[in-house]
């Protein structure tokens, strides 16, 4: 696969590939780069926000086909895949799009072709782009717009990762709910407490733990559906305002996707992987990569440890008082991860913009 796919890649996405002299590669900076790169503008810089899982809809694409490449993109998915992705994506069915393994792979490609569109509207902020990070499978197409991936291959190890997970929640029945809290909500502690509950059914070794942290008082608990039906009935005295289950089949970034690991660390190894061109931040522990073993590892790591995305953006628009903000482009379908950042950093938020992927109204 990987000789198969890599020349062919490596002319679809010319943007994957940043100028060595504006961004930080392998080689050490001089002391004079170092001190151009720290002086650089934030406002003349760019950040990219790929988004995950959840955010697929029927019709997404449709908007992105007259971009270059976009039709060769979903020409290599379909080889890949095995199936029409951009008919799945312009048409449906919406049962079919919802599930696991097509809408991983649907959301990875319709954002990288979101890409194009930005790259096309306007080329400034694809080429000052400094940093990059995605939500979940979103980090799969951070990570090939970095130069990290080639697209090819990085959609064949998120074909493996979606089937793998999909396999891993039939196992049991479970789920994922968003939760909004007061202040006072102790979120561990409630997961304590609904693993107490299935264990007085019966359940063995019940799982229930906080998958995504979003904002302040926003989290996504997943574990075994008996906890989560706990923590629906308990909301008022756990101190949760709001409680919503997603629609999802399974309990994503908990131990009950341990089953996943291995099918995706062997997918991993069989690709190449190189150390990101820009900074590109982990979802894991919210921190950069730094090397292309790190990106294993992470990646590996990820579909069973929560999605730091809150600490992920506190670390990516940290910066001193009075110190401006790069612009900010969610590429791909949905506004989710603008709200975050809304919610998150408030300033950062002023200068953010969404690259949809559907026809802009007249």
């Amino acid at each position: 696969m990987k000789a198969a796919h890599r020349g062919k890649v490596r002319s679809l996405l010319h943007l994957s590939r940043r100028l060595t002299t504006e961004q930080p590669g392998p080689a050490e900076p001089s002391p004079g780069t170092q001190q151009r790169r720290l002086r650089k503008d934030p406002r003349g810089c760019s950040v990219l926000l790929f988004p995950g899982q959840g955010s697929q809809f029927v019709g997404m694409a449709g908007g992105l086909l007259q971009y270059p490449n976009v039709r060769d993109m979903f020409s290599v998915a379909q080889r890949i895949l095995g199936y029409d992705l951009l008919s799945l994506c312009l048409n449906g069915p919406e049962k079919d799009l919802q599930k696991t393994v097509h809408c991983q792979p649907a959301v990875f490609v319709a954002s990288l072709a979101a890409v194009e569109r930005l790259h096309h509207e306007n080329p400034k902020a694809v080429e000052s782009c400094v940093a990059a990070a995605g939500f979940s499978v979103g980090e799969f197409a951070a990570l090939v717009f970095s130069g990290a991936m080639d697209f090819a291959e990085a959609l064949y190890v998120v074909k493996v990762r979606a089937e793998a997970m999909q396999r891993a929640s039939e196992l049991v029945p479970s789920g994922m709910l968003s939760v909004i809290g007061r202040p006072q909500a102790q979120y561990k502690q409630a997961c304590l407490q609904a693993k107490e509950h299935c264990r007085s059914l019966g359940v063995q070794e019940p799982v229930c733990s906080v998958a995504n942290y979003l904002f302040p008082d926003g989290r996504v608990i997943a574990g075994h559906q008996q906890a989560l039906d706990f923590l629906q009935q308990k909301s008022r005295s756990l101190h949760f305002t709001r409680t919503k289950l997603l629609p999802v089949s399974g309990a994503f970034h908990t131990d009950l996707m341990a089953s996943a690991t291995k099918p995706l660390s062997d997918a991993l190894r069989e690709v190449e992987v190189r150390r990101p061109e820009i900074s590109v931040y982990s979802n894991v522990d919210g921190k950069r990569y730094m090397s292309e073993s790190h990106v294993r590892r992470q990646l590996a790591k990820q579909v069973v440890s929560p999605v730091k995305w809150e600490q992920t953006l506190h670390e990516m628009y940290e910066r001193t008082q009075g110190e401006s903000f790069p612009h900010t482009y969610e590429v791909g379908p949905g506004k989710q991860l603008g709200a975050t950042l809304q919610k998150c950093n408030r300033k950062a938020f002023q200068t953010y913009v969404h690259v949809d992927v559907v026809a802009n109204q007249e």
